[in-house]
């Protein structure tokens, strides 16, 4: 059994801070004015925050603040300028998504925990494994994990794990999902998702369900498996909601893994009346107590909300007090003397001199009612010991300033150990000199590259002209059709393309074992490796892999320090990110990237299958949609090899008329990604880019309906 687990709160507000203390959280996770998940949460300015900050440290709690959005390389150097006055003040951690931000903190402010937020997609210990490599100490893996792979990341890499118990669940793995980005321009990796997965959808023609909306999370009576398993935090989602909500639902976790801890897992119980309230803290969609005990299911899914109000609409004032000890001197013709102690913290100062009373002498009931009045503070008195001399006098103001001086020279002890006594080390004027990765670009004409999914594409992709690599999903390699999968391979190869396997988007323990006994091929037949998550880089390193690794989209460079977070790995080249518009990549520089020109782009990549919730598991991989309620049409891809689901946008991307301007972007390729394309789709489109792009022809866009992505307008 590890230690006692910490209570983890959300805190979107100060009021919110308050109500996790008094409900007896152990630590608070909050966002600041920039950089969190929670754009429209009630999130503090500065002052608001260096006060919170001491807040939680005067009761004994912590404090881990939220940077856990994707940073844009223009907004990457005022993270200095945001982060020091925290840092300074004695921050506990950041909880951080992009891998730049990891980079730029661990390399100016030493000391500082990292966190590696849920939303970097940490699918076990593998990928736990390589963050703790670079510098990270707390890894919040994917909601998606069961018990025995959350236990196996404690047990491999002895990180701190944190996970969530309580509150909302997003549909998408946490990091991968780009539908409110691409449907409204409101990116979920800069915080501001409109959550267009809660909207209903239909399939197979049937009535319109929230088929995408689950239920919330609820651990409570699992908290002895949780604590089991090695979890070191609770945490608690919720930054959104009031402080009512807050108060709630941390004072049951607190009081029930306080319970276990007494009563151990075989008298452990939970009573139905405490049940009730934390549900009712929260009504809209149901309860469920998500993945940690099964892979996904219908049962998971709210379909509809429930009727009533929600919960976490009142705000009440909360607050809590810590008891202080006192001794306060008063002898005539000396200056008043007052001493205080808390938890092995003493002050002491003094005040006026205490004159000899010609009229009515201080009683002691007087001075102890007035020593009392802590107001506004964060203490009260538990003991205060009295030494009064004689017939003495001494004014109240005299009393209320020694007070005020003493608590405040008591509270400056306290928080004297949590200020950073080592200086962050400033950044350069100029862009420090970053790490390059291997790949060559921006010299002459561009290559074309296509990605696959099906057999089908893949012949047609071999017999183009003018394509320089291609990509083969890695489902080719499991479905059966190996040996053409490889014949055509060959061929491609001596046509003079490079050929390499994308492996999949999400590569946990099952995934892993299903490659062993593919790994001498991806070695011996392909020129190189397309990966998706950490989990696969670091399956690749251990094996020595000796050949080219590029990342895709997804594993997310929106800055130059994560360049350089990626030069220290195993990895040669990337892709650029999808939410990046065109002025924004030109700051980027993408010269050794490369750059996606054409598809229908991944929205989700889910551990629900639509499949099953609709109807039942087939088995077998396919393809299927759903429509939402303007009629639009999602293709969704069943990887059944790997259990989940890719859905992708409704349309594709097509950048034929901004050819001049990806042409000034001078990426080292472009890439088409082929998805639903029959032949002669996939055909036809590959010939208008290489007519556009290699062959230097004027081509007009085909009639049909089609995106441009973000390359126009970006996010916010």
């Amino acid at each position: 059994m590890n230690n006692k687990v910490e209570i983890l709160a959300p805190a979107g507000s100060v009021g919110s801070l308050n109500a996790a203390v008094a409900a007896g959280a152990d630590a608070v996770y909050m966002g600041g004015p920039r950089f969190g998940a929670r754009a429209y949460a009630d999130n503090p300015e500065e002052e608001e925050l260096l006060q919170a900050i001491d807040h939680v440290h005067i009761h004994g709690r912590k404090i881990y603040l939220t940077v856990n959005t994707l940073l844009k390389d223009s907004e990457i150097d005022d993270l200095y300028r945001y982060l020091y006055p925290y840092y300074r003040q004695g921050l506990d951690g950041v909880i951080v998504q992009d891998i730049g931000v990891a980079e730029y903190i661990r390399a100016y402010f030493p000391g500082l925990p990292l966190h590696a937020s849920t939303q970097m997609t940490i699918t076990g210990a593998p990928g736990a494994a390589l963050m703790k490599e670079r510098g990270v100490s707390r890894v919040v893996p994917a909601r998606e994990l069961s018990l025995a792979e959350i236990r196996k990341i404690k047990q491999e890499t002895g990180m701190e794990v944190e996970c969530f118990v309580h509150g909302a669940l997003c549909y998408c793995y946490s990091g991968q999902c780009l539908l409110s980005s691409l449907l409204g321009g409101r990116s979920g990796n800069r915080g501001q998702c409109a959550q267009p997965c809660r909207l209903p959808y239909s399939v197979h023609g049937r009535r319109p369900a929230d088929l995408m909306s689950l239920k919330d999370l609820c651990t409570i009576d699992m908290i002895p498996e949780l604590a089991g398993a090695g979890i070191d935090s609770f945490k608690i989602e919720g930054r959104m909601k009031q402080p009512d909500y807050v108060y709630t639902v941390v004072s049951m976790y607190r009081k029930y893994t306080d319970l276990y801890y007494e009563r151990g897992q075989e008298r452990y119980a939970v009573d139905d009346g405490d049940r009730e309230r934390l549900y009712a803290a929260y009504r809209r969609r149901g309860y469920c107590n998500g993945y940690y005990e099964r892979h996904n299911g219908r049962d998971m899914i709210s379909y509809s909300r429930l009727e009533g109000v929600e919960g976490g609409t009142s705000c009440p004032a909360y607050g809590l007090k810590e008891k202080i000890n006192g001794k306060l001197i008063l002898s005539e013709g000396k200056r008043a003397k007052l001493e205080l102690e808390y938890n092995g913290h003493t002050a002491a100062c003094e005040g006026a001199a205490v004159e000899h009373a010609l009229k009515q002498p201080l009683s002691a009931e007087r001075v102890d009612k007035q020593m009392r009045k802590t107001g506004g503070t964060q203490f009260s008195f538990d003991r205060l010991a009295l030494h009064m001399d004689g017939s003495i006098f001494l004014p109240m103001q005299a009393l209320n300033e020694l007070r005020r001086d003493g608590i405040r020279l008591l509270e400056e002890a306290l928080l004297k150990p949590y200020r950073r006594k080592a200086e962050a080390l400033r950044p350069q004027e100029e862009p420090p000199a970053v790490g390059t990765l291997k790949a060559d670009g921006g010299r002459g004409p561009i290559d074309i590259t296509v990605s696959v999914l099906d057999e089908m594409q893949l012949e047609t992709a071999v017999e183009a002209e003018g394509i320089k690599a291609i990509y083969a999903d890695s489902s080719l390699l499991i479905d059966g059709t190996g040996e053409s999968i490889c014949r055509l391979v060959r061929r491609g190869q001596a046509a003079g393309k490079d050929m390499y396997v994308a492996l999949p988007y999400i590569f946990r323990e099952d995934t892993a074992a299903l490659f062993k006994s593919r790994y001498p091929v991806i070695r011996d037949l392909f020129d190189g490796v397309l990966i998706r998550n950490w989990e696969s880089l670091r399956w690749l390193e251990k094996k020595l892999y000796p050949k080219k690794v590029i990342s895709d989209s997804n594993i997310y460079v929106f800055n130059r320090y994560a360049k350089q977070f990626l030069s220290r790995t195993r990895v040669d080249s990337y892709t650029a990110p999808a939410e990046l518009n065109a002025k924004e990549l030109e700051t980027l520089g993408i010269c050794d990237g490369t750059f996606v020109a054409y598809g229908y782009q991944p929205v989700m990549v889910t551990a629900g299958c639509i499949q099953k919730t609709a109807d039942r598991c087939s088995g077998t991989d396919g393809l299927s949609y759903i429509s939402d309620r303007y009629q639009k049409k999602f293709a969704v891809k069943n990887c059944c090899a790997y259990c989940y689901n890719i859905i992708y946008n409704a349309l594709p991307l097509v950048l034929l008329n901004q050819r001049e301007e990806v042409k000034a972007l001078a990426p080292s390729a472009l890439r088409l990604d082929f998805t639903t394309e029959d032949a002669q789709e996939t055909r036809r489109i590959t010939g208008l880019y290489t007519d556009a792009f290699v062959r230097g022809k004027d081509i007009r866009t085909p009639e049909m309906d089609f995106t441009k992505g973000h390359f126009k307008r970006g996010v916010k």
